[in-house]
């Protein structure tokens, strides 16, 4: 079996010395070209975790290797940052230029991508988020969905193997939700990047691999979305919802419609309805 690309090895981790756990003993592991979800109500641990993972924090106890590299070790901090970018659920914190095609060059400064390498580079992180046409205007001139594009095409020109997205559309209206969202899938499917989405959204979780669910600094649920989401009582006690069709499945079942179980979507509830109506 291949190397994982991100391995969480019975990590634990706090703030402060002596004080209380944020994340507790976590193991995790994220196969190259995958697309794992992280889910959680606010204080679960998942965006600590995620920082853990992309070095911004080490581990109190543990271990997190990305790319085969330990987080721990310092002359391996911003090849790590590189190889696994990270996406913030606020885009004006990432963006500092005052022209597009300048802030996504930004990265590539940093990481001493030669000057001569940086239009292609530009350009088709640019194009992969369906942003080029915006390339040349200001950043504070365009919608939360297309600043969080932006954002990611920054982090792509970098050529990373994987993104972690830290409730990157958190902040966004559901039309930008979906802009972000399909943009990343497309990523994730045409290019084999792998892609770790930490989010709230159930709806979001549904696109997914894997799903992981973290409550009080414990990944406490693993599996597809149709394990995670099959039972929609079962992740409850954990604050949480299923994904709306997921829940109106249920709610129709119990009043004694015969639809089969693990519909997540819209587009399957359309498929089970017009079944039951031949």
């Amino acid at each position: 079996m291949a190397e994982p690309i991100i391995a969480v090895d019975h990590v634990s981790f706090a703030y402060e010395e002596d004080g209380p756990l944020a994340v507790r003993d976590v193991s995790l592991q994220v196969e190259k070209g995958s697309f794992h979800a992280i889910l959680g109500q606010n204080g679960s641990g998942k965006s600590t975790l995620a920082k853990l993972i992309n070095g911004l924090y080490l581990p109190t106890e543990g271990t997190v290797t990305v790319c085969g590299m330990d987080t721990k070790a310092d002359e391996n901090t911003w090849e790590i940052r590189r190889r696994a970018g990270m996406v913030f659920q606020n885009p004006d914190n990432q963006l500092v230029a005052t022209v597009v095609r300048e802030d996504v060059a930004f990265g590539l400064e940093n990481i001493g991508i030669p000057t001569e390498e940086m239009p292609a580079r530009i350009e088709k992180a640019l194009t992969d988020v369906g942003m080029l046409k915006h390339a040349d205007k200001a950043p504070h001139l365009l919608s939360g969905g297309q600043k969080q594009r932006v954002a990611i095409a920054g982090v792509l020109a970098m050529e990373p193997e994987a993104i972690i997205f830290d409730e990157s559309t958190a902040m966004l209206d559901p039309k930008g939700r979906r802009d972000v969202l399909k943009a990343v899938q497309r990523l994730n499917k045409e290019q084999g990047i792998t892609v770790l989405w930490i989010t709230h959204f159930m709806e979001e979780a549904v696109v997914c691999d894997q799903v992981h669910v973290m409550h009080r600094g414990q990944i406490v649920m693993n599996g597809t979305p149709r394990e995670i989401f099959s039972d929609v009582e079962r992740i409850k006690p954990y604050r949480l919802d299923a994904p709306p069709m997921a829940r109106l499945a249920a709610q129709l079942r119990a009043q004694g419609m015969p639809l089969k179980e693990g519909i997540l979507t819209v587009d399957e509830m359309a498929e089970e309805v017009k079944r039951l109506c031949k």
